[in-house]
């Protein structure tokens, strides 16, 4: 389970606090990449923290408003399919990370990234791998992060229900496929990944073995 010492190791050498900061949307084929900055106070933590990847949609859902409501400050920043399509989705995935961090009502002195790819804040950082499931503070900014895209594509699902994006949040999934077969590409689709620019030339979105991946992943 997630605990604070990193954020405690950093707070003895630095006078300003310190946020957490996680991504979700990676891998789908549809929707903006969304990241979240998330500072807490050691004596206001939400019980219950953990890897947004290990709740449950209904955990998460419930832990998002405690986190809003016990949080020093929270910061969401994303990255449009747009942008992803130009320049590439690591650098998306960094553009929306510090656009979170610019968006905290309290600055941060430094920031714990979650994976082991530094992107460009607007403050010191240091990354964490596999972060979300060892600091509280990341684990925090994991759930801002996947509640908010989630509930994003659910939106997105209501103005194109054909592609089951409320439950599969955009990812690669045989029922997202059969809607890309059906219905062809929308403007949220993500023209840069393999899936899509294989049906784009005319070939299934599913040819050459391209990768399913699972939502949370």
């Amino acid at each position: 389970m997630p605990h604070y010492i990193y954020e405690s190791r950093l707070l003895k050498t630095m006078t300003g606090p310190v946020c957490g900061v996680d991504e979700a949307g990676r891998g789908p084929l549809a929707g903006p990449v969304v990241a979240a900055a998330v500072i807490l106070d050691r004596g206001r933590i939400p019980k219950g923290l953990n890897d947004s990847k290990q709740l449950c949609e209904q955990d998460r859902e419930d832990l998002y408003p405690r986190i809003m409501e016990m949080a020093v400050a929270v910061g969401v920043g994303e990255a449009s399919v747009e942008e992803i399509d130009l320049a590439n989705i690591r650098q998306a995935t960094h553009l929306a990370m510090a656009r979170a961090v610019r968006a905290l009502s309290v600055a941060a002195q430094f920031a714990l990234v979650d994976g082991n790819d530094a992107p460009a804040l607007p403050c010191k950082c240091d990354t964490l791998i596999k972060g979300d499931g060892r600091s509280v503070s990341i684990a925090a900014a994991s759930i801002i992060a996947k509640v908010t895209r989630d509930r994003l594509m659910a939106r997105l699902h209501d103005e194109h229900p054909g592609y089951n994006w409320k439950s599969n949040k955009g990812y690669g999934t045989p029922d997202h496929y059969s809607g890309l077969r059906t219905h062809g590409v929308t403007i949220h689709h993500r023209r840069s990944f393999g899936p899509i620019r294989n049906l784009l030339q005319g070939l299934d979105p599913a040819a050459q073995h391209a990768p399913v991946l699972l939502a949370g992943e």
